[in-house]
């Protein structure tokens, strides 16, 4: 595939982070976030902004955007639930009038009601937290469209790097180093993504055209309490410190699906890429230290 001038939102983020590296020695990337760091080089852009997206992508005139801007902390979109419809949903359709170009937009194992996965790209959603909703809405904006975007369902995505803020292995690893004992849900399961995994394959969608909505989550299967210990043993870090509770007890604002997860076989095969194990991606991750 021909070089492409691919734009991005929530570059800046641990999941825009993996994807610079993973496609900026094959295509012209603009990187755009609502806040750039103070060492960053990109455009601010805030896709709830009408006028600014318009002026924005007339001006850069990307062949590709790939969408990763969103309010993903799932009690924060039911304590603004106003900013979450806004951030999630409407800033879609912002992208989607002034694009001019296909979308790539990620999206969550939250759509579904966590009854019964892992869930496969067939089955019927049903989101019971303000999170999933919006995201929901997001990719029923895309298919409105008629058009040939890809909508990616990915879950629990984590990396552990100095810049990296909303990660659940970051979260394990820096209570376990300080000696803070933590509670981690037994009930809740999904197979956690890779960042790393998943930048690689955004990046062969890309080269082979994929559209239309697609699931990834890498090759584990297991609660957070499993992943947390998993976390400890490859870290060599005090696994006593680390109790578990179950996701009632926590008393959260939204509710959270228990059995989520995704199947991602189907993409698995479209695009050649098996999924990793967490094994492995913990001990590539933990060797950068």
């Amino acid at each position: 595939m021909n070089q492409q001038k691919i734009l991005i939102t929530g570059a800046f983020g641990q999941l825009g982070r993996a994807l610079t590296l993973a496609l900026k020695n094959s295509h012209e990337l603009i990187l755009t976030d609502s806040n750039i760091p103070s060492r960053g080089r990109g455009f601010v852009l805030d896709i709830s902004d009408r006028s600014f997206v318009k002026d924005s992508l007339s001006a850069f005139e990307p062949d590709l955007i790939i969408n990763l801007g969103a309010i993903t902390n799932v009690d924060a979109c039911e304590e603004n639930s106003d900013r979450a419809w806004i951030v999630n949903s409407t800033a879609v359709q912002n992208l989607l009038d002034f694009g001019k170009c296909p979308l790539i937009h990620l999206s969550t194992d939250y759509v579904f009601d966590g009854e019964n996965g892992p869930y496969k790209e067939e089955d019927e959603p049903n989101p019971i937290n303000i999170y999933g909703e919006t995201k929901l809405e997001s990719e029923e904006r895309i298919w409105a469209t008629g058009k040939k975007h890809l909508v990616i369902r990915t879950n629990v995505v984590y990396d552990y790097a100095p810049q990296t803020q909303a990660s659940f292995l970051k979260w394990v690893v820096e209570s376990l180093k300080n000696k803070q004992e933590i509670f981690v849900v037994n009930d809740q399961y999904n197979n956690p993504t890779w960042t790393n995994s998943l930048a690689e394959v955004i990046k062969r969608c890309i080269e082979q055209e994929v559209r239309g909505l697609a699931h990834w989550g890498d090759e584990d299967y297991l609660n957070r309490y499993e992943f947390a210990l998993k976390i400890a043993k490859h870290f060599a870090l005090d696994r006593k410190l680390i109790q578990e509770i179950s996701t009632e007890l926590l008393n959260q604002l939204a509710p959270r699906p228990l059995k989520g997860g995704l199947d991602a076989s189907k993409l698995s095969k479209a695009i050649g890429l098996k999924a990793p194990s967490l094994n492995e991606s913990l001990h590539i991750i933990k060797k950068r230290f």
